[in-house]
């Protein structure tokens, strides 16, 4: 079955299949076709990538969660045979700072200490009044304009991109410069100096708005940090960095999510019936897990480097080996979700991948819940006709960026 999938005969060498894997147009919100019979089969594959390097492709949800808990599994992109996920990646991590995104214990656990407590389930849950507020704000602002409409720009984008900037103390009317700027940061279509400026431009910014916050700080993030930095627990660059890392993280998954989770159930409307008719909190909350699980919109995968041999699945992988983690192939392995090509609202789906797993997960994960709790149990009550004002086929995905999405979303009421 293995040399058949890869187009060998059997008494050739398989020959080793090219990563990222096209999607199939015609099934968009599913993953790569490819990836099904590859997890089944050789769930622990080697793996070509755009450099020509080989690493190692892990596809089951189980074999994933053992190796992001493995400490051998290391995050340090500084690493000369880390896997990247482009030539732009390579050629500037020698340069990157060290963030809570490309390091490991214990500089890691320092890192996201320093910035963990705004992000902790209490403080995240007091903020649920406020964000109600903007959503039903952006929805009433929405329902006054133009219909058909772009939910993109009416919604997914304004609400996270409101959030994280009061959240952080970054002015708002500045979410023009800082969205543009993070798209370009992340879009592998871009030259390596075309995404590098994008990352000055902002590194730029941030540092200019945190001197201000040193100055005079307010209750936000940034304040926190600049506090810090007196206390001399951080260092000024650090704070900058983890600022413009927020910023991009933010609002890009949240967007991602509320427009492609809208699209997909705009697909199942059996499924959007019972979301509609709910005013159970745990249900909501249960769709908003089933649909992470369902689009692990974070389409490039989570990369790591072995830092010694590590035996799994009758695989051995070497010291120095880059490993690739396919969220979208573990949250829809079948030995962990039956029926996984399925939407389901009511499965319990919270054990799924798509924040990572272990002591690297989504920093950003109960404010991302939050947000979609809110639109996801706001949005189609609020709006009862929503439809698509485009066929599916027509319209423009982006896969270029960090995550998988549509670049424009038009309803119609």
């Amino acid at each position: 079955m293995a040399d058949t999938l890869a187009g060998a005969t059997p008494d050739a060498a398989p020959e080793v299949p090219e990563y990222p894997m096209p999607r199939d147009l015609r099934c968009p919100l599913a993953p790569p076709p490819a990836l099904e019979p590859l997890r089944d089969e050789q769930p622990i594959a080697k793996v070509r990538i755009w450099n020509g390097s080989t690493p190692w492709l892990i596809t089951r949800h189980a074999d994933q969660r053992a190796l992001l808990t493995d400490p051998r599994v290391s995050n340090d992109d500084h690493e000369p045979d880390f896997p990247h996920v482009n030539a732009h990646r390579a050629a500037i991590a020698p340069h990157t700072p060290k963030l809570i995104t490309n390091t490991d214990a214990p500089e890691h656990t320092r890192l996201r200490r320093s910035v963990n407590a705004p992000f902790l389930v209490k403080r995240i849950e007091a903020m649920r009044p406020a964000i109600q507020k903007t959503v039903d704000d952006l929805i009433d602002t929405m329902l006054a304009g133009p219909n058909p409409a772009d939910l993109l720009t009416a919604l997914a984008l304004p609400l996270p991109s409101l959030v994280i900037a009061d959240l952080l103390g970054v002015p708002y009317k500045d979410h023009g410069f800082f969205q543009e700027n993070s798209n370009r940061a992340l879009d592998s279509s871009l030259t390596a100096e075309e995404a590098s400026a994008a990352s000055r431009a902002l590194g730029q910014y941030m540092d200019t708005l945190f001197r201000e916050k040193l100055d005079n700080p307010g209750d936000d993030v940034l304040s926190e940090m600049a506090g810090r930095v007196k206390a001399g627990e951080m260092a000024h660059q650090e704070a900058v960095n983890m600022g413009v890392a927020m910023l991009i993280a933010g609002h890009e998954t949240t967007a991602t999510m509320i427009s492609l989770g809208t699209l997909a159930l705009l697909q199942h409307p059996d499924q959007l019936a019972l979301l509609r008719e709910s005013d159970d909190p745990k249900f909501i909350a249960g769709a908003v897990e089933e649909l992470l699980r369902y689009l692990s919109i974070v389409h490039s995968g989570l990369r790591r480097v072995a830092k010694e041999d590590i035996e799994i699945g009758g695989q051995v992988i070497r010291e120095g080996d880059g490993i690739l983690f396919d969220l979208h192939a573990a949250n829809w392995d079948p030995q962990a979700f039956p029926e996984s090509e399925r939407l389901d609202l009511s499965r319990p789906a919270r054990q799924h991948n798509a924040f990572g797993y272990g002591p690297h997960q989504c920093l950003g994960q109960n404010l991302a819940r939050l947000e979609l709790q809110v639109v996801y149990g706001t949005l189609y009550k609020r709006v009862p006709t929503l439809s698509l004002a485009a066929p599916i086929e027509q319209l423009p995905f982006n896969h270029t960026g960090t995550t998988y999405g549509v670049k424009c979303l038009p309803v119609r009421w």
